[in-house]
């Protein structure tokens, strides 16, 4: 394993979480061993804008990212997309946390993302940007890696011209490399945690105890 040098990096987790899951969370945790990050800062989406609007409010997807997260020191929340109540832009949000950065010093950061995330990055807001204020780091499943000749051409050539292979290069700068990592594969969904509940079935193991027992208490996911 090459010896490091520089700052651990902080990864940067953002999504709607509705509601949080156990893929969730194992990504998180699988990021921080792999590409050896300092913590991981989850940012539940204000008012995210790529996809369907959330089935519950972003106040309550903010209280069960913190019910999921409370047990891992590792995990940080961040509320500051819930508390601006305005779009969420990734890029913006990143350049909110550069804001924070030590005069003359810049802390590595990593954007972390699914393999699906990366394969639409051209259609987010100024998605260029993001690799200078940022690494991203790649979840991928188990002997699927990143096939470049499915991405879009602009993120096909960003993606041969930045990859690293070596986790501990993201220590090295502040922003600019991508890095991929093999997940677990666990077939959970979001999608499916919400039809299991609308239907009356049992979402149980999907998802922690405790937001289960949030979701029940405020009837966030109601039966047909």
């Amino acid at each position: 394993m090459p010896e490091e040098q520089g700052e651990r990096p902080l990864g940067i987790f953002g999504g709607t979480f509705d509601p949080v899951h156990c893929g969730h969370l194992r990504l998180a945790e699988e990021a921080a061993d792999h590409l050896r990050l300092a913590a991981v800062r989850w940012i539940p989406a204000g008012q995210p804008l790529l996809r369907a609007a959330p089935q519950v409010s972003a106040r309550h997807r903010l209280a069960m990212v913190r019910l999921a997260t409370a047990g891992n020191p590792g995990f940080e929340v961040d509320a500051a997309e819930v508390d601006a109540a305005q779009a969420s832009y990734t890029v913006l949000t990143l350049e909110r946390l550069r804001q924070a950065d030590q005069p003359g010093k810049r802390r590595p950061l990593v954007l972390l993302l699914g393999a699906d995330a990366f394969a639409a990055l051209p259609d987010w807001h100024r998605w260029q940007s993001l690799l200078e204020l940022a690494h991203i780091g790649v979840a991928h499943r188990p002997g699927f890696p990143i096939d470049v000749g499915k991405l879009p051409e602009a993120l096909a050539a960003c993606y041969r011209e930045r990859l690293c292979t070596q986790p501990a290069a993201l220590h090295e700068s502040a922003a600019g490399r991508i890095a991929t990592f093999a997940m677990t594969p666990l077939g959970i969904s979001a999608t499916q945690i919400r039809t299991l509940l609308a239907s009356g079935s049992s979402p149980r193991y999907l998802l922690p105890d405790e937001v289960i027992a949030y979701i029940r208490k405020h009837n966030l996911y109601p039966e047909y």
